[in-house]
């Protein structure tokens, strides 16, 4: 795989640095820097911090994931499904986490919370134009292809 550079600041003493699960894994895990269990109720988000800040490098963006496991095992991922974390981003990692599950989630101290992606991120020049080039499914939306 690819690597690029992610400086890493602590804010916190018990913050754990992303780690990724195996050699071939694309997102780096990211674990809740708290002081006790957070529980968080059905249909409830709760904000949970990393204990970290990172300086991602221009041309790229963090994009905070589910991890499949929380989701699957407590009904709980992150409440925008996925966080964009910007390059110029110098604050806390925090994941909104957000409860989908019928019961009660509980969130321990350094438990795997989240993954973060770093992808390419390009920005774009808006162009107005008065015609866009023809394809074959035109302006067929919303399951329009099947």
């Amino acid at each position: 795989m690819n690597k690029i550079r992610i400086n890493v600041k602590k804010l916190k003493d018990s913050a754990e640095f992303p780690e990724y699960a195996s050699a071939g894994s694309a997102g780096a895990d990211l674990h809740a820097c708290i002081s006790g269990a957070v529980t968080i109720s059905p249909g409830e988000t709760v904000m949970v911090p990393t204990g970290l800040s990172l300086e991602i490098p221009a041309g790229f963006a963090g994009l905070v994931c589910a991890r499949s496991g929380l989701s699957t095992k407590k009904g709980v991922a992150p409440a925008n499904k996925v966080g964009v974390i910007d390059s110029d981003y110098r604050g806390e990692i925090i994941v909104a986490l957000f409860n989908h599950g019928a019961s009660a989630a509980v969130i321990a101290p350094s438990e795997r919370i989240a993954q973060i992606l770093f992808v390419p991120a390009y920005t774009a020049d808006f162009l107005t134009v008065d015609d866009l080039d023809a394809t074959i499914r035109g302006d067929g939306g919303f399951g329009s292809t099947g």
